[in-house]
């Protein structure tokens, strides 16, 4: 869950590699991986699709028991707002996604008005006020 990650956990980031044009979605779910490596393509094993992906500094260092490094993948299943708007996640998120344009290398992001479904109030509208939840 991304509200589980903390900021030590992705303080190597270099970068975050996005395979989609996330401008279009309201949320993507993101996760800390095993992954082999710091900086290749994850091979994706879930339902739905990567939308992107974390890359790691020269500086992170591998698990000592597994050699494995972990980074966060960001991902959508098929049941996903994007997918199907009138949907299971029509209002609200699910606990793991957060809005991708909260996020950055080292930064974990955080839900918005927008991610969780709901466009802001009238007055915040007219005033150009958007909050985070």
């Amino acid at each position: 869950m991304s509200s589980l990650i903390t900021s030590e956990e992705i303080s190597y980031e270099a970068d975050i590699v996005w395979l989609e044009d996330v401008d279009n979605l309201d949320y993507v779910r993101q996760s800390l991986d095993r992954l082999p490596t710091r900086g290749t393509k994850p091979v994706y094993h879930r339902d739905g699709r990567m939308v992107g992906y974390a890359l790691l500094s020269s500086y992170a260092k591998p698990s000592r028991s597994s050699g494995t490094f972990r980074r966060r993948v960001f991902w959508l299943l098929p049941h996903d707002r994007d997918s199907a708007p009138h949907g299971l996640y029509a209002k609200g998120a699910p606990a793991e996604a957060v809005d991708p344009r909260t996020l950055a290398a080292g930064i974990k992001g955080y839900k918005t008005q927008r991610s969780e479904g709901g466009p802001p109030s009238t007055a915040m509208q007219e005033l150009g006020i958007t909050l985070p939840l």
